[in-house]
C-alpha cells in the first residue's frame, strides 16, 4: 500500500535531526523534508500554503486561526527561547529600567513575531511596560496583515533603513530583534542591554510565571487531516520518537562541541525537569493560554480562542495503551 507524500518545511534542529536523517519517520507517510531559515518557511507558508506540514511562528498560526486560515495545529512545540538579552537600549537616553521604555520609540522585527509578541506581553505583565504607550516600528512587512494592529502604536521603518541604524543615529531608543543586532555584535558603546543580568531575569521569569516561552508550532492544511485524520496523530507519534532520539543522542558528551556540556545539561534538568520541550496541550496550557493573551490584548487577533480549538483534535487524544 502507498503511503501518503506530505512535504514539511522546518528547521534544521536537532530536535528534528532524527527525523531529517530517516531514522524516525512517521508510519503511513512519505515525509519530504524541506530545510530553511524560519523567515523564509514562515512568509512562503503564510502567504502562499506552499506545504503540507509546516513550523510556524506561534504569532503568525494565531492570526492564521484569528482569520480562518485552512491550516491547524498539532501540539508540538520544536522551539523556545528566552529574549530578554535581545532587548537593548540607546545608551544614555533616560532609560535605566524597563518601565522607562514607556513613551519611548522602539525597533522590531514585525508586529507579528513571536519574540516581540511575547516580550510585550512579558514587560507590560512583570516589567510595568504599558506597549500602547511606545512607537513600535517595524523593520519587515507582516506575512499576515495585521489591521487588528492599528490600535496599537505600529510604524513602519523608511525603506533604505534599518532598526539599528536608527538606533544608533537616535531615531530611536530601544530595540528588540529576533537575533542580535550587529552594533551589538560590534560591541558598540552607544548600545547595552536593557537587563544587565538577562539569564537571571530570564530565570526569575521562569520562577514566577513557569513558563518557557513558546516560539513555534507545527501546522498541518486543513484538507489533509480532515481528509485523513490519523494523519495528526502519526506525525506528533514521530515528532516525539524525533525528541528521544535526540535526547538519548545528547547524553554523550562527545557529540556536541561545549566545554562544560556535562554540567550545562544537568543545570538545565534541574531547573526545567527531563523534558523541556513537550509535545502535548497539559504542559503548555499556561504559555498557550498566555501568549494567546498578549495576542488579544495587543490586537493580533480579535477573539481569544479555547486553547483546544487551535489544534487537531485528534492530535489531543490520549493513546490507549497495554498495561
Amino acid at each position: 500500500m502507498s503511503k501518503l507524500k506530505l512535504t514539511f518545511a522546518c528547521g534544521a534542529y536537532e530536535l528534528f535531526r532524527p527525523l531529517i536523517e530517516g531514522l524516525v519517520a512517521p508510519e503511513g507517510v512519505d515525509l519530504n523534508i524541506l530545510t530553511m531559515p524560519s523567515p523564509e518557511r514562515h512568509a512562503r507558508m503564510t502567504r502562499h500554503e506552499e506545504f503540507d506540514v509546516c513550523e510556524l511562528s506561534i504569532g503568525s498560526y494565531l492570526l492564521a486561526w484569528d482569520i480562518g486560515r485552512a491550516m491547524t495545529a498539532i501540539p508540538v512545540f520544536p522551539h523556545r527561547r528566552y529574549r530578554f538579552r535581545y532587548i537593548v537600549k540607546r545608551m544614555n537616553c533616560g532609560i535605566e529600567k524597563p518601565s522607562d521604555l514607556n513613551g519611548k520609540r522602539v525597533g522590531i522585527y514585525n508586529f507579528q513575531n513571536s519574540a516581540g509578541l511575547w516580550m510585550r506581553g512579558i514587560l507590560q505583565d512583570h516589567y510595568g511596560v504599558d506597549p500602547k504607550t511606545i512607537e513600535w516600528w517595524c523593520q519587515h512587512e507582516e506575512d499576515i496583515p495585521v489591521e487588528a494592529a492599528e490600535r496599537m502604536r505600529v510604524r513602519c521603518v523608511p525603506k533604505g533603513k534599518h532598526v539599528d541604524e536608527m538606533l544608533l543615529n537616535d531615531e530611536l531608543e530601544a530595540a528588540h530583534n529576533t537575533e542580535l543586532l550587529p552594533s551589538v555584535r560590534n560591541g558598540s558603546p552607544k548600545v547595552g542591554p536593557l537587563f544587565s543580568n538577562p539569564k537571571q531575569a530570564e530565570l526569575d521569569y521562569y520562577q514566577k510565571s513557569r513558563i518557557f516561552p513558546i516560539m513555534h508550532t507545527v501546522v498541518i492544511k486543513n484538507e489533509i487531516w480532515m481528509k485523513d485524520p490519523w494523519v495528526a496523530v502519526n506525525l506528533l507519534q514521530a515528532f516525539q520518537k524525533s525528541k528521544e532520539v535526540c535526547y538519548d543522542r545528547m547524553k554523550n558528551p562527545r557529540l556536541l562541541p561545549l566545554v562544560w556540556v556535562e554540567e550545562l545539561m544537568r543545570e538545565q534538568k534541574a531547573i526545567f525537569g527531563p523534558d523541556p520541550w513537550p509535545y502535548n496541550l497539559k504542559d503548555n496550557r499556561g504559555a498557550l493560554e498566555t501568549v494567546a493573551r498578549y495576542a488579544f490584548e495587543q490586537g493580533l487577533i480579535k477573539k481569544m480562542p479555547m486553547i483546544e480549538d487551535l489544534f487537531v483534535p485528534t492530535s489531543l487524544q490520549e493513546i490507549p495503551r497495554h498495561e
